[in-house]
């Protein structure tokens, strides 16, 4: 597998792309200004405990306090999620017993909510505790922590709350796992557990290097309990390495091929970071030195501008929509310009297989986590459908971050949940955007034009002055004063107040200024309708013919004649059915007080038989076979230009030519046609 990883480091900031197969799988970003805090271990303070959250609020010297959960405090169940290991006797396990899980069995079983002591009796306020951040603040959420403190090196993971050595689940070859638990077990500390990490499998790694880490991992532990006893709380006992070194730590190995630093400072902190852990490997990195910029000679920064987008293509022609959302993340596929080459299903299956591949990159490039839903196109195979699953579950056995899918449901779904390691690319390089407030979208200006028209009425019913002063952005102050200019004028003419009109380039969209504003304190006022008016014919009379005219009115005047007659029939026959549905009464007497008993005898209704439910069809329509919705229609006309009506209103909302009428420009007084590039472009 050809792997690259280039580090473009400054001053400001460092970003780390990790490249396979000459594609960015994964981005990685830190600030010097803001730097990560994951890895971290402090000596925290419990400033709150939330007995109904089984939770509590640690401060650790941060804006935020971070947020421990019982599970997370409580000594015995610990879950490790990247560094899986064994249990102490799995490590002899003979190689064709089968094993369970993702890649084995023997995982230890997780707590369940009532295995859990309440918090209430684990911590209490004010306690001080060893804690180490495993998640980042994200948005308005604080950190995460837990008591189950993990140090990693390069090859040995050292835990304090482990109680055994084990080696991890990803070292599948029994020969390696039993000479890796061998070699560990010759370390056994009664002050915690070592698991012996995955890049230790390499042959080319030497014992002696797994003890370096032994070594280093048991004198930084010492170091953390000396700090913890000799500060009080808040305090940063360890920061972990920063992104360079942690980069070289997780991912420097014999299957990289190149290991690219356009920074002379950065490049001597890697190579002394490899002298202590793997000299080996220093023949892989490389300094570069090139006036063109690292990111921009192997494309980088398109890339990072791509994965800010919504719409991700694919070679084929189709191409995914990617929603980001407070709860989840929704992927859509769709065929879009791919029409395949023999039947529909193998179409649909090529799309969505060629999405599974590029969804799982695009997890990882954009660091997308939590609930993600995908909707693959409709598959009507159940085979198709399995091999479309088992090909998205192979890809993502290659990232890191712990997955887990469900298979593809009956509407084509696929629910996945991936584990947050930290902020997701878009919120790291962006913000909210001002102008839609997150929304995403914005109201049209004929949507504002309107609302403006309804706020103008609403002041005008309690306006004292003579004239209203509107002031809207340019857009919605052209339809105000072409479009809808007949229902400012209808309002003046109506209030016999004075409409002035202003445009500023400076307001919103959405925004509408009106002064004076007296509608605020007449709360609950009738206001006066308006009268009806009838809006401006599409054709003017003078362009119709007289006798057009007359035709017009002769046939005006027999569909009159016949909406009467029609409505006169049908009174008549319901009339006659009232009376022949009349019911009979029989009059009987009682032998006590004679009083009159009367009983009704329902008559049958006439046409029984072609009486019909209004509220379902009836009627079935026929099977049509149906291409899918999300295969988009190929453009074979370009829409009509629409050319918008500007007349001249002065501030007063009034016309300003002399003959006081309203002008109109035939568009076909016009020579040239106005084409835009765009349209050059779709007409050729």
């Amino acid at each position: 597998m050809a792997k690259q990883i280039l580090i473009n480091s400054t001053p400001q900031e460092t970003r780390i792309a990790l490249i396979e197969h000459q594609k960015v799988i994964e981005l990685f970003y830190e600030r010097n200004s803001d730097k990560g805090i994951v890895g971290n271990v402090y000596k925290g303070k419990v400033v709150r405990v939330l007995p109904g959250m089984q939770a509590a609020f640690v401060d650790i010297g941060h804006e935020r306090a971070a947020f421990l959960y019982a599970g997370d405090f409580y000594q015995s169940g610990l879950n490790t999620d990247e560094y899986e290991m064994d249990d102490e006797d799995e490590g002899h396990q003979n190689p064709n017993q089968n094993r369970g899980g993702r890649r084995g069995g023997g995982r230890r079983g997780r707590r369940t909510a009532e295995d859990v002591p309440p918090i209430a009796q684990l911590v209490r306020e004010g306690q001080e505790i060893l804690i180490q951040v495993a998640k980042g603040p994200i948005g308005t959420k604080g950190a995460r922590v837990t008591c189950h403190l993990s140090l990693p090196g390069r090859f040995v993971v050292f835990m304090p709350t482990l109680r055994h050595n084990g080696v991890s689940r990803k070292i599948e070859n029994y020969e390696t796992r039993k000479r890796l638990k061998r070699l560990i077990d010759q370390y056994r500390i009664p002050d915690g557990g070592f698991i012996v990490r995955t890049a230790a499998g390499s042959e080319a790694v030497q014992d002696k290097y797994v003890k370096n880490d032994v070594e280093y991992l048991k004198s930084l532990w010492q170091k953390i309990n000396r700090k913890f006893k000799q500060n009080p709380a808040p305090k940063l006992l360890h920061y972990d390495l920063d992104l360079t070194t942690r980069m070289i730590r997780d991912h420097l190995d014999e299957d990289i091929d190149f290991f690219v630093v356009d920074s002379a400072h950065e490049h001597r902190k890697v190579l002394k970071f490899i002298r202590t852990f793997n000299p080996d490997l220093k023949n892989k990195v490389e300094l570069y030195l090139d006036n063109i910029p690292l990111f921009d000679r192997y494309n980088i920064e398109n890339e990072i501008n791509k994965a800010l987008g919504k719409r991700v293509w694919l070679k084929s022609g189709g191409y995914l929509l990617i929603e980001n959302t407070e709860a989840l993340t929704s992927i859509d596929v769709n065929t879009g310009r791919f029409v395949g080459k023999k039947t529909l299903e193998e179409t649909i299956l090529k799309t969505n297989m060629e999405a599974a591949e590029e969804i799982i990159r695009q997890l990882r490039l954009r660091n997308i986590g939590g609930i993600i839903i995908i909707d693959f196109i409709d598959m009507e195979r159940d085979s198709s459908k399995e091999q479309v699953y088992r090909y998205l579950e192979r890809l993502v056995r290659e990232d890191k971050q712990k997955t887990t899918i469900l298979k593809i449901s009956n509407l084509g779904l696929v629910e996945m949940t991936r584990k947050r390691s930290r902020m997701p690319l878009h919120r790291y390089l962006g913000h909210s955007c001002q102008n839609c407030d997150g929304r995403g979208f914005l109201k049209s200006g004929i949507t504002i034009a309107h609302q403006a028209l309804r706020d103008m009425r609403r002041e005008l019913a309690f306006c004292e002055e003579d004239h209203l002063h509107v002031t809207v952005n340019p857009e919605v102050y052209t339809i105000l004063t072409t479009e809808e200019q007949q229902a400012v004028i209808a309002m003046e003419k109506h209030f016999q107040k004075g409409i002035k009109l202003k445009s500023d380039d400076s307001f919103h969209l959405e925004q509408i200024g009106i002064h004076p504003q007296n509608a605020a304190k007449m709360k609950g006022a009738k206001i006066d309708p308006l009268p009806f008016s009838v809006k401006t014919p599409a054709v003017e009379d003078y362009a119709q013919d007289e006798e057009d005219q007359a035709d017009d009115e002769e046939a005006y005047q027999k569909d009159v004649a016949e909406v009467q007659g029609f409505k006169q029939q049908q009174q008549r026959s319901s009339a006659s059915l009232a009376t022949k549905a009349a019911p009979a009464v029989a009059s009987n007497w009682t032998e006590s007080g004679g009083e009159e008993v009367t009983r009704k005898v329902e008559l049958p209704s006439p046409n029984a038989s072609e009486t019909f439910d209004e509220d379902e069809d009836d009627f079935e329509e026929s099977a049509v076979a149906e291409a899918p919705d999300d295969v988009e229609a190929p453009v074979i006309r370009n829409p009509a230009p629409q050319t918008a009506k500007v007349s001249h209103i002065d501030d007063e909302g009034f016309d300003d030519d002399e003959d006081g009428e309203d002008d109109f420009e035939d568009p076909l007084e016009d020579e040239e046609e106005d084409t835009s590039p765009d349209q050059n472009r779709l007409s050729s």
